[in-house]
């Protein structure tokens, strides 16, 4: 088996180091708490598993091919996106409210993250459920996910192998670069932790965070 690995890496890289809803959910979830960061990225990339084992069964060609199965693939995402955003618009102006009435800010902090994390099975699972769920949500809802197995990935592949086995081979190296890409991200992210724990910053955090989902889930919803 022969592929372009050089030039696979190169677009593989450029992929992950460009901001998309991955990177704003993978972000977010890290300055929330590392664990749920890495959820997130685990999740992320298990979506990355599920186009490809459906790029593998050609279920995302059909999606491809189909212009109503794909729009309504992008407008759930767009929505989901939409929804995460709004959550967390609600949840800084809930907190602001909150400071003004005269709550302790702990009490504060503590109530909004109760609205993006479930409490059903202890912090530390909720965070993890939380973060994997929206990982995943986000990436096996977006079709140019599954469009990249279809159309970018069969570019690097050498004509005179097996076609699956490279694709598949190429994939799976795709999602581990993003796991390891996602990790150093979230190591990255977690050290804002204490700098976001500030009432004032984190109430500015989660509003420009929350616009950034309503803002990226409009324009996946508005692109043609």
């Amino acid at each position: 088996m022969s592929v372009d690995l050089v030039g696979f890496l190169g677009v593989v890289l450029v992929a992950y180091v460009v901001p998309g809803p991955d990177f704003l959910v993978v972000v977010r979830s890290a300055t929330e708490h590392p664990a749920q960061g890495r959820a997130a990225a685990l999740g992320a990339q298990t979506g990355l598993c599920v186009h490809m084992l459906a790029a593998a069964a050609g279920l995302s060609l059909i999606a491809a091919r189909s212009p109503a199965v794909y729009d309504t693939i992008k407008l759930v995402g767009a929505a989901y996106l939409v929804y995460l955003g709004v959550r967390a618009v609600l949840a800084a102006r809930r907190a602001a409210r909150e400071r003004a009435a005269g709550r302790e800010t702990a009490v504060s902090l503590e109530d909004g993250a109760a609205t993006r994390t479930p409490a059903e099975g202890g912090p530390a699972h909720g965070r993890w459920r939380s973060g994997f769920t929206q990982g995943f949500l986000t990436n096996v809802l977006n079709p140019k996910a599954a469009l990249f197995f279809l159309s970018i990935l069969p570019q690097f592949v050498d004509g005179g192998g097996s076609a699956s086995r490279q694709i598949f081979f190429l994939g799976t190296l795709d999602i581990v670069i993003g796991v390891a890409y996602w990790f150093a991200l979230v190591a990255v992210a977690a050290r804002l932790r204490a700098f976001l724990a500030r009432p004032k910053v984190r109430h500015r955090w989660e509003l420009t965070t929350g616009w950034l989902f309503i803002a990226v889930g409009i324009g996946v919803a508005a692109a043609a």
